[in-house]
């Protein structure tokens, strides 16, 4: 089992992260749910932290392996020379010899005060912990790009907007130009017509340049090389966005605390933390292992060395008696380790409720917010409408026609940055339930 999850981490890191092909990017339209998967495939940091995942997981079965007995074998070969003296001829030589053993070892250690049961529990809580950080950073991840989405969606919806009033105002001016031919209007309310054109281009030229800016950011956060024919799907906003919702922080914080990762994390983290002493005070007991062996040797000068194949078994027991305080100092820091681990529960927990509280205030706000703005944009376009068939018949001049003109467009740019905000507060609400991101 711990084979397969390895080889499909290795799968999740190595296959995916390659850059799509040209051919698969290129005239693809991207939904919200593409670029949040596009993203999660390519960003750094996740895999990064899938690469962290499997070196837990190495260490968790290297843990789980010091359970088992050790074996060793080993084989040795010898030559010697020494001198020899003929003492009735007086003369010496050198003779030389060889000689080789080879054993067998084994061993496993019986006790040594929990320590390599309690290593094993830590090494399985870090790898815990270590997904649950996956998810952090994946769900991190994603709000940003929700957030990129969503502004390529407002300025894409905004450039609409600018250019459908340069092309009434253009309308309004090829009527000016004509009431000016026939003497109807002066001069001056044909050039304030113009001079409203001439604002209008820039504000289209203004706003083409801010979906441009938000589509390379929303590329760059993909980590998707730039590309002009970048396009998104946009999803269907039309009607009335407002939901009426009453968030209770209590109760969302509530589901929060048992599905957020974050949470999960410093939970495993503490317990790992709390693992540290047991091993620590480990160190305190004596250590028990068992050995045996098999070993034979041979000499050319001896030969076979014994009966051929000796065997051996043991025990042997390590009592700690005095480790200048190292034991000691090792049960302290992981004290404080634990108290600090126990901070940062409380504080990831805290972060938590204080991110919720807000985010339930936003969605109040941006209700709130949403209306008075769908009520302001509907006054003034009812103004508006009146106000242009006035101008039309010559019943007002210019000034007065592109006052009301002028409060629309700030009324329909105050709707449009409410709506957003409106329903990036409701993707976040439904972040924190556990909904997941999606139109």
């Amino acid at each position: 089992m711990n084979r397969i999850k390895t080889i499909i981490f290795f799968l999740a890191v190595s296959l995916p992260t390659l850059l799509f092909a040209q051919n698969e990017t290129a005239n693809k339209t991207w939904s919200l749910t593409d670029c949040i998967d596009y993203a999660l495939e390519q960003n750094i940091q996740v895999r990064q932290s899938i690469l962290s995942n499997l070196s837990n997981e190495v260490n968790k079965e290297q843990a789980e392996a010091q359970l088992l007995p050790s074996l060793n074998a080993s084989a040795r070969q010898n030559f010697s020379w020494s001198k020899v003296e003929d003492y009735t001829t007086g003369e010496s030589s050198f003779e030389g010899s060889n000689s080789r053993s080879m054993s067998l070892n084994s061993s496993i250690t019986i006790y040594n005060g929990l320590r390599l049961k309690n290593l094993i529990k830590q090494a399985e809580l870090d790898l815990q912990a270590g997904l649950y950080d996956s998810e952090t950073i994946k769900e991190s991840i994603t709000i940003s790009i929700l957030n990129a989405f969503l502004q390529v969606v407002a300025y894409e919806e905004n450039v609409k907007n600018a250019q459908s009033q340069m092309e009434a105002t253009s309308d309004q001016l090829v009527l000016s130009d004509a009431r000016l031919q026939s003497g109807i209007i002066s001069r001056s309310d044909y050039l304030q017509v113009k001079s409203q054109l001439a604002t209008e281009k820039l504000s289209l030229a203004n706003a083409q340049s801010q979906y441009a800016i938000s589509k390379i950011s929303l590329m760059q956060l993909m980590e998707l090389p730039v590309d002009e024919n970048f396009a998104i799907e946009r999803p269907v906003l039309d009607g009335n966005m407002n939901q009426n919702l009453t968030p209770k922080a209590a109760e969302v914080y509530a589901i929060a605390l048992g599905i957020k990762p974050q949470i999960k994390s410093a939970e495993y983290q503490k317990e790992s933390a709390a693992l540290n002493e047991k091993i620590a005070r480990g160190n305190y007991y004596p250590s028990v292992a068992a050995n045996a062996g098999l070993s034979s040797g041979f000499s050319s000068s001896m030969g076979q060395l014994g009966d051929q194949v000796t065997p051996t078994v043991g025990l042997s027991v390590s009592i700690p008696i005095f480790q200048n305080k190292q034991v000691k100092s090792s049960v302290a820091n992981a004290k404080i380790n634990y108290q600090n681990a126990e901070l940062s529960e409380i504080n990831t927990r805290n972060e938590l409720r204080k991110e919720i509280e807000q985010a339930c205030v936003d969605v109040s706000s941006a209700q709130i917010q949403y209306e008075a703005s769908l009520e302001s944009y509907n006054s003034y376009e009812e103004s508006y409408a009146l106000a242009e068939e006035k101008f039309n018949n010559g019943l007002i001049n210019s000034v007065d026609f592109l006052f009301e003109k002028t409060n629309l467009i700030a009324a329909e740019s105050d709707l449009l940055q409410s709506k957003f905000n409106l329903i990036f507060s409701y993707k976040i609400l439904d972040y924190y339930q556990g909904t997941p991101i999606a139109f």
